[in-house]
């Protein structure tokens, strides 16, 4: 967003709208606790996180979940621990994450394109790319469910896992009905506080396969099964209690935060659809998007102006906006030396018109009427210049 900190006009904001903002509802319950773990000494890995694996797993309809450090974290182990070498295929309309976590397990990264639809990973993109592949790394981008019935048959097709990126996911379900989580042979969520679900840091691992899950458990503490012998190469990836603990309390409130998230999303949804130039995600029938973040792709010739031109416009009236993902993993330095083995046309163009709106589960619905009223009011007054903002 442009720094626009000596404009003294009067914004239609007085203060900055965030484009997120953790929900946490703080009170006695998690004071008390809060002191209870400091007094206790088990700061790690303890009574909150089993509480919080159990909670999250039945909330999820999982055999398994394992509490972790972070969700990069945790897509670490899940490739250490099912000792993958090679090429990864991975969409490259994604946090940098994801291709993070494969190049550290010492894999290789290997690109495939985004659906123009759902902006998740395409499964016709992967098709060319599983033959000579360790395994796929899908995403459920923004929260919408990816296509995991293609991409496990595909994966199948060629005895290769399926690994899911639910970083954006939690609260998100398939089109079958069943909740993200249980899909591939694993799905790896972000707690962070930018997430629907937030432990201030942290990530889950869920899974169905009681071996793999025992595995994990020692992979999160060096490899080590107890006995301080590493059985295997692990790392540090536990959960803290306090942590733990925030996971418990904030689940007990999480069916009505989502629902609120998801009115707030429907908001934006019917007051813009229709909009010239604006195109929101698709969400595949029968299935739901926990809306993690909320995105709009821009067309310039039809809006009046590019996607740029409009994060600077609500940047002037103190609306926060990000341009997600831009640039797309494969145009990032980092991955600059990749090679280039397929066509990222669909990444591109997203990369270059997408932005995200604000939205947390505790905003307030007027202030999505207002961004939104403001909105079709730059539209307008694009439409008059004749589009010469763009």
């Amino acid at each position: 967003m442009t720094d626009l900190s000596t404009d003294t006009r009067s914004r239609r904001f007085a203060e900055l709208v965030p484009m997120v903002r953790p929900t946490v509802e703080a009170d006695a319950e998690m004071e008390l606790a809060v002191k209870e773990i400091l007094r206790s000494g088990m700061l790690t890995n303890g009574r909150y996180v089993r509480e919080f694996e159990e909670a999250a797993g039945a909330y999820l309809g999982v055999d398994h979940a394992v509490a972790v450090s972070s969700c990069t974290t945790g897509l670490m182990l899940v490739f250490r621990c099912l000792e993958l070498s090679g090429d990864i295929v991975v969409p490259s309309f994604t946090f940098m994450a994801s291709g993070h976590a494969v190049r550290w397990s010492g894999n290789r990264v290997r690109f495939a394109d985004a659906d123009p639809r759902t902006w998740t990973l395409d499964p016709a993109a992967v098709a060319p790319l599983v033959g000579q592949a360790a395994g796929v790394l899908a995403v459920h981008t923004f929260g919408v469910p990816c296509d995991t019935g293609s991409l496990q048959e595909l994966c199948d097709s060629r005895g290769i896992p399926l690994i899911i990126d639910a970083a954006h996911g939690f609260g998100s379900r398939y089109p079958d009905g069943t909740m993200v989580g249980g899909k591939g042979v694993a799905e790896v969520f972000s707690l962070s506080p930018t997430k629907t679900l937030s432990t201030g840091e942290g990530g889950l691992i869920t899974t169905n396969d009681t071996a793999l899950a025992t595995r994990l458990r020692m992979a999160r503490d060096y490899g080590n099964p107890g006995d301080y012998d590493s059985r295997f190469v692990g790392l540090n990836g536990r959960m803290t209690e306090v942590s733990g603990f925030m996971g418990v309390h904030a689940l007990k409130r999480f069916s009505r935060w989502l629902d609120i998230r998801r009115s707030l999303a429907g908001g934006y949804r019917s007051r813009l659809e229709g909009l010239p130039g604006l195109e929101f995600q698709t969400v595949p029938e029968g299935a739901a998007s926990s809306y993690k973040d909320l995105g709009i792709r821009v067309d310039a010739a039809r809006f009046g102006m590019n996607r740029d031109a409009l994060a600077e416009r609500l940047g002037r009236e103190n609306v926060s906006t990000r341009k997600y993902f831009s640039p797309a993993l494969h145009q990032q330095t980092a991955y600059r030396n990749v090679p280039a083995v397929a066509d990222l046309s669909v990444t591109e163009e997203l990369a270059s018109s997408m932005i995200t709106l604000p939205l947390y589960s505790h905003m307030p619905a007027r202030i999505v009427d207002e961004i939104c009223e403001l909105i079709r009011e730059i539209h307008a007054t694009a439409q008059k210049a004749g589009g010469k903002a763009s």
